[in-house]
């Protein structure tokens, strides 16, 4: 596994691997089954697939402003306070890939992305109950910034709302 990472756009053929990875993450991430997972990929502005030599190591679906049709509490919170943003709805990465670079290559993405659509900052969420520390780590190493709280389920799940500017 020394291999670059490669990114495309997901295909059908790859919402098993998306579906597992998302399961495996679910103390951290939204459950999702393949329904959901087709209406996110529809909407979304991209489904990024990370591979490592030839094979899939990680999934990010990105949304943009606009998608008011998407039910999620934490993208409205967002598009309440933001005319234009990138968003992260989530992303994964496989464990064995992990602290591989993986994240940072789907980031620069991102990045691009805004750029692209000319869009001033990226934003994501991320757990603080519970507490999601390497996840922190990593947006902070990104750029990303608070820039509120809220809970988002009757189970007592918090979130970190952040957001990074983008260099145009």
């Amino acid at each position: 596994m020394s291999g670059d990472v490669v990114l495309r756009e997901a295909r059908e053929e790859d919402y098993p691997f998306i579906l597992r990875v998302n399961e495996e993450n679910v103390a951290v991430l939204s459950p999702m089954d393949e329904a959901h997972l087709r209406k996110l990929d529809e909407g979304a502005l991209r489904t990024f697939i990370a591979e490592v030599d030839s094979a899939p190591a990680a999934f990010a679906i990105v949304m943009r402003d606009g998608f008011d049709a998407y039910d999620s509490q934490n993208y409205h919170w967002f598009a309440q306070r933001y005319p234009q943003f990138v968003y992260v709805d989530r992303i994964a990465i496989d464990a064995p890939y992990r602290g591989r670079g993986v994240g940072r290559a789907i980031y620069d993405a991102v990045f691009d992305l805004a750029r692209e659509t000319e869009s001033p900052v990226v934003a994501a969420e991320i757990d603080t109950i519970p507490y999601n520390e390497p996840s922190l780590k990593f947006h902070e190493s990104m750029g990303f910034h608070e820039v509120g709280t809220q809970f988002v389920s009757a189970n007592g799940v918090q979130v970190s709302l952040q957001i990074a500017p983008v260099q145009h």
